[in-house]
């Protein structure tokens, strides 16, 4: 497997040598009642579907897939059997990520730096069909120099059935090239997410010292700008307030 990169690349290269919400239409957020009973039928019957399409139904399919897709973002099957091709995914991280190269903050360590990503980018891997999930999110992060543990993080496939978008996370093992193929090449019928595990609590354990000093560092940042923020706002009423009393007229005087 090789794996090469670059922040400006537009795309990253890795080839190989549950919970479950859904939206409505009115964007309103909801978790099913029973989640993992259907995600695990999802997830058993991708994998006998896997097992049971011959090679040459594969080649039918990426050529089907081939032909619809119209980002020239095409899959390219071996004399192996194994096929490569592209999937994208969007990043929806909500706390910040410890990054490898930054400057050293006070009380942090040297060359690694805490910031948020910009969150909603799509980044473009290309993959093969023996790659994983768990693959997929260390290239991901190998992308972006995060120097997190991996494990803190999850890959959600989002597909749309019955007018009903579902969001679902993926296992370790599964293959997002495969479910791609399946899927066909458009984003609203399948596309990736990236986000932190949800285990419904922060496992601060789980992070370093020096990380939790980063977070406390972003943290204090963030709350002395909402501090000036009210601040000024109070000013600028206090303001208001003091030219609105100069310019009323005084009040008659009474002998």
């Amino acid at each position: 497997m090789t794996w090469s990169s670059t922040m400006s690349s537009g795309y990253s290269s890795l080839e190989e040598d549950s919970e479950e919400y859904f939206f409505t239409a009115r964007t309103s957020f909801f978790k099913r009642p029973s989640p993992k009973n259907t995600h695990w039928k999802d997830v058993e019957k991708e994998k006998e579907l896997r097992t049971q399409l011959s090679k040459e139904e594969i080649r039918q399919k990426i050529e089907q897939y081939n032909t619809l897709t119209t980002d020239h973002l095409k899959m390219t099957l071996s004399p192996s059997g194994v096929y490569t091709g592209f999937i994208k995914v969007q990043m929806e991280l909500r706390r910040p990520v410890t990054v490898r190269g930054g400057q050293a903050g006070a009380g942090g360590v040297a060359g690694e730096e805490a910031f948020y990503l910009p969150r909603g980018a799509t980044n473009t891997l290309h993959i093969s069909s023996n790659n994983t999930v768990k693959q997929v999110i260390g290239a991901l992060l190998n992308k972006f120099t995060v120097a997190d543990n991996p494990a803190k993080y999850a890959l959600y496939k989002r597909y749309r059935r019955e007018e009903q978008v579902y969001v679902c996370k993926l296992a370790e093992g599964e293959q997002p090239l495969f479910l791609r193929l399946v899927a066909g090449p458009n984003s609203d019928t399948l596309s990736f997410v990236l986000r932190e595990q949800q285990t419904g609590e922060v496992m601060w354990d789980a992070f370093s010292i020096p990380e939790l000093r980063n977070f406390l560092r972003i943290l204090e940042k963030e709350e002395q700008e909402q501090l000036d923020t009210i601040n000024r706002r109070y000013d600028s009423y206090r303001q208001r307030l003091q030219e609105a009393l100069r310019e009323r007229p005084a009040p008659p005087k009474t002998f």
